[in-house]
């Protein structure tokens, strides 16, 4: 990420970045915005720990620079904005870790570790203790998001709202004019296809965000605000790693597309104050709808080396969904093993059952048997292994890495995983043994691995 940005590491680069003193110039700013969160209207909330350095402009475009854990802004509330080094070297590892996967996201710069203990309480229950702090310097076109604009409307403050949307379609999204409202509903049907896209993609690897409030959707259609985040480990449509959430698991896995359309939705409902004909928002919800389910479809098609999804497909997509989660499977390794089978034998992916939950041989041979029948015993294998990564940032990963920072001051598997997760879809075989696995024991009831809150 330096090297696209064109920055040379120094120590002043590093006293900027782990937020020290500002370059000369610099105007560093914190954005205001609102947000619903868990489905209700939680008024102000503004970057509590988030300050933007600056834009670099470069080939492709203009990229905000943004840190995260540098202290108090106007919008931090009560609270200390400080980072931890535990949530740091998640975001940071997860966002690099998303961008080699093909997943939209934010992107990570740096990571600095600043010396000081920061309180924290991880699950919330009144056992606060110190934690070393850190902070990640982050990059995207912008940081704006969906609430961004709910905040403006929901003050009443029209002028505003329609100032902001100039601003960011004139700087970001220059191919449009939202002048008209023929301009604002083109362009709202863009960051529609964008969100979509990105949901899709989080299926398609199993990827489960655990916050998706309105005030953490980006505009761009970017992943954004990595917290109590994880990949699925055991197939289970109904997971969410977030416990703040685990009573309604509004934000589980399955729920995700939807949840998509919600917040979409609530975004049209702030753009409603600027339109002379509000009926005309609806179409870009529809479209949304109709745009993420041809997105799903693709990916199942990928997923499983179809070609094109069939209608006749829906049951061999449906029934493999009712057996993964019947039985405890690695999503990642089943899929993954499912690139290189010769035939239709369940044997062949044993390795991604987890021990005493052994499957039915009966019912897996016979969806085998259907789909290798459907794809006329030649998948497209190339496009199942492009589509079906063999390393992903699972949760136990990223706690060793935590543990080993921590605890000795090593980030030497952090860079490991750094290194792995640049080429996901790659074989790279010296690494089987220890990171090609499934979920270890040890890790099933683990704080940071099984559960996660937002705390940071």
């Amino acid at each position: 990420m330096g090297e696209e940005l064109n920055l040379t590491p120094t120590e002043e680069t590093g006293e900027v970045l782990g937020g020290g003193a500002p370059v000369a110039g610099m105007k560093p700013y914190a954005q205001r915005y609102g947000g619903h969160q868990f489905g209700n209207w939680a008024g102000q909330l503004g970057d509590g720990r988030a300050i933007t350095l600056g834009e670099v402009e470069t080939e492709n475009g203009f990229l905000e620079l943004q840190l995260k854990g540098a202290g108090r802004t106007p919008y931090s509330r009560t609270a200390d904005g400080k980072a931890v080094l535990r949530s740091s070297i998640r975001e940071y590892l997860c966002s690099e870790a998303m961008h080699h996967l093909g997943v939209p996201t934010t992107r990570a710069l740096s990571l600095v570790t600043t010396g000081e203990a920061i309180m924290r309480d991880v699950l919330y229950n009144g056992n606060p203790a110190p934690e070393p702090g850190a902070v990640v310097c982050r990059v995207a076109p912008s940081f704006i998001r969906f609430g961004s604009f709910q905040i403006h409307m929901s003050d009443g403050h029209h002028q505003t709202l329609r100032t902001l949307l100039d601003h960011t379609v004139r700087h970001h999204f220059p191919d449009h004019d939202v002048s008209t409202d023929d301009g604002i509903i083109a362009w709202l049907s863009e960051v529609a296809e964008t969100t979509a896209t990105m949901i899709a993609h989080w299926m398609r690897v199993g990827f489960v965000h655990g916050v998706m409030n309105t005030d953490n959707m980006s505009i761009h259609g970017l992943t954004i605000d990595y917290g109590p985040y994880g990949w699925l480990e055991p197939f289970d449509v109904d997971w969410t790693p977030n416990t703040t959430d685990a009573g309604r698991r509004r934000y589980r896995y399955g729920n995700q597309p939807h949840i998509g359309a919600w917040n979409v939705a609530r975004l049209l409902e702030s753009m409603a104050p600027l339109l002379d004909d509000v009926a005309r928002l609806q179409p870009v919800l529809d479209h949304y709808m109709e745009y993420a389910m041809n997105a799903q479809s693709e990916t199942w098609a990928d997923k499983l080396g179809l070609g094109v999804l069939q209608e006749s497909d829906e049951p061999l997509v449906n029934d493999l969904l009712t057996l993964l989660g019947a039985t405890e499977v690695d999503m990642t390794i089943f899929f993954r093993l499912l690139c290189s089978i010769t035939q239709p034998d369940i044997t062949h992916l044993s390795d991604a059952f987890y021990e005493g939950d052994e499957p039915s041989e009966t019912a897996w041979n016979a969806w085998l048997g259907r789909w290798w029948e459907r794809v006329e015993e030649e998948p497209d294998r190339d496009t199942m292994r492009k589509t079906n990564p063999k390393y992903v940032l699972r949760n136990w990963m990223a706690q060793l890495a935590i543990d080993s920072a921590e605890e000795h001051g090593d980030f030497s598997i952090a860079e490991e995983l750094h290194e792995l997760l640049k080429r996901p879809y790659d074989e790279q075989p010296e690494h089987e043994e220890k990171w090609f696995q499934k979920r270890p024991e040890w890790a099933r009831h683990r704080v940071g691995c099984s559960m996660l809150s937002c705390s940071s």
